[in-house]
Formats: structure tokens, sequence, C-alpha cells
């Protein structure tokens, strides 16, 4: 833990559980995946999660803590790691590349300069390369970077949300006036900008959760974001557990994702999906749950309204 860790930070860290040994030599594994892009086309992407340092900002929703190492990222580490996945790739490659440090791509503790070039040269092949950011993180090297590969650059943004007593505790060191600096320096520089907003933020109320998501899509659709990815919150790393009991946690829940993207479908030219990473967890009836999950499916690739779910067991809708 950093020597400059607030009191709050050794708080939430002190609930985790204990973190799983991480191997620097080898990424966490990949993933293939079909997304629409503004103006409708499908492209692939091959996600790479990568192992390097954790984030430093210690936010109270995260989960990604226990894919990091415990100390600084050794160089030549995360080019070894790229090399490696994409020697196990089919060709021809897909479109885009995803690269998912569980960190922020232009911390030097987690991604060393001396990479860079490196990383750059693996990324060649790719029309696109997305790679994640803490706002606070974004400036000149993401300049350098977007220089150096052959595609077009994208930084995935956490916005969470714009509900000004939530933001306030979630500490993540972030106020709307620095999001909208980094979002500005992004468009300056014809860098495409991915933001991440969340469902069912803590201190919101449960009947709120759906109108603050897309109030705070809205607010990046307004900042000059390409595309909105929909993140619910979930439980699992103690600081959320501990807000349940409070009462000041309800888990969101999948109908609450179905509405909330059902609302932001109509934002254009802001792209907005729902992620679906561990969707399985959110509280949902089990009968009509595979159905609304391939309604969610299907209105990230396509955008276009469709009939709810019809279940007899919960009478949705």
């Amino acid at each position: 833990m950093s020597a400059s860790a607030s009191a709050e930070d050794r708080r939430i860290r002190g609930l985790r559980a204990p973190k799983p040994t991480v191997d620097p030599r080898a990424a966490h594994g990949s993933i293939l995946e079909a997304e629409r892009r503004p103006g409708g086309a499908i492209e692939h992407a091959l996600t790479v999660f990568l192992a390097g340092a954790e984030c430093p900002f210690t936010c109270s929703f995260c989960d990604l803590w226990r894919w990091t190492l415990e100390g600084p990222t050794p160089p030549g580490a995360l080019p070894a790691q790229l090399a490696g996945v994409l020697q196990s790739q089919p060709r021809p490659l897909p479109d885009r590349l995803k690269l998912y440090n569980a960190s922020n791509f232009f911390d030097q503790r987690a991604v060393p300069a001396r990479d860079l070039p490196a990383i750059a040269e693996l990324a060649r092949p790719f029309a696109g390369v997305t790679v994640e950011s803490h706002a606070n993180t974004i400036g000149p090297p993401a300049l350098e970077f977007a220089r150096r590969i052959a595609g077009r650059l994208e930084v995935a943004v956490g916005l969470e949300t714009i509900h000004p007593v939530a933001a306030r505790h979630l500490n993540k060191r972030l106020d709307l006036v620095r999001f909208d600096q980094a979002a500005g320096f992004l468009a300056e520089h014809d860098i495409d900008s991915r933001v991440f907003v969340l469902l069912g933020v803590p201190y919101v109320n449960p009947e709120e959760a759906v109108e603050w998501t897309v109030r705070t899509a809205e607010y990046a659709a307004r900042r000059g974001a390409t595309r909105v990815a929909l993140i619910p919150v979930r439980g699992g790393n103690g600081e959320m557990e501990r807000l349940a009991a409070l009462g000041r946690f309800v888990p969101p829940t999948l109908s609450q994702m179905e509405a909330a993207l059902e609302r932001c479908l109509g934002l254009g030219p802001v792209l907005v999906t729902a992620d679906l990473w561990d969707i399985d967890r959110l509280p949902a009836c089990a009968e009509c749950r595979p159905r609304r999950i391939e309604r969610l499916r299907r209105l990230n690739l396509t955008g276009e309204p469709e009939p709810p779910v019809v279940c007899r067991t919960c009478g949705a809708p």
C-alpha cells in the first residue's frame, strides 16, 4: 500500500479478502467479442487481460484489485504477456485490440514507459486500440501513445456517476471538472473515449438508480463520449457488503439494467451498451433470466428497441 494512502483507502483495503498470487509473466486471459461501433458497423475485438500493478485510487466499488500485482509492473512483462496472447490467436486478427490491465494504462507504475514502443509495435495489426485510464492520468502520454500505434486510439474512462452525494463517497478522487478536462483533451486530439457508467451506485436510492445511470450517460454524451458502457456495481470486495449492511447499497437487478439500456438507446450519436460481464450475478427471475440476457445481447449489437420479455412466472413485463 502507498505511504500516501488515506484512512479511507486503508479501511477499504482492510475489508478485502487476501489477494490471489498473480504471475507477471502471463496475461490472465483473453476473449473475442463482437461489438457495435458508432454508425452501426459490427467489429470484432480481442480483449487481453494483462497482469500489472494495482491502481492507486482505491475506489470503494472496485473488484479489479484481485487481478493485480503487489508491486510495480516489471519492465518487459506486459509486452511479453501481449506477445504470448497474440501468438495463440487465429489469423486474421480481429479489428480491435482492447488492453485492460485492471489499472491505468498511463500510470508508469502500471505500464512502464520503456514498454510503450514494444506494445505499440505488437498492436500494429489492429485498426483500433482501446486502453483504460483514470481521468487523472490522461494527458500527453496518451497523445504520445496515440502517435505510436498504427490504428486509432480509444481511451476507456470511468465517470461512474454524476449523483453529487454518491460521487463523493466513491473514493475515486475525481470531480466533474477533472473529467471534463480529460474528455476535452481526448476530443481535442481526435482520440475516442469510451466512458464507464455505473448502475446501482451506493448512496443512490434503488428507485432512482436507473434515472441517475441515464443522467450520467447523457452527461458523458454531452462531453463527447464515443461510447458508453453501463456497468452494474458488484459486491464481493468487502466494502459493498459493509454498505449493504448499513442500507446504503442495494445490488442492481437485471430488470434495472434492461430499463437503463432501453432509455439510453436514443442518445445517439453516442453508442450505449450494457456490460454483460458476470451478468448472471444480477438478481432476476430464474425462469426468464436467460431470455432477458439474450435480449440485452441483441440490443447491444443492434441498438434497436424490441418488445420486452414476457414471463408467466414473475409477471414481467
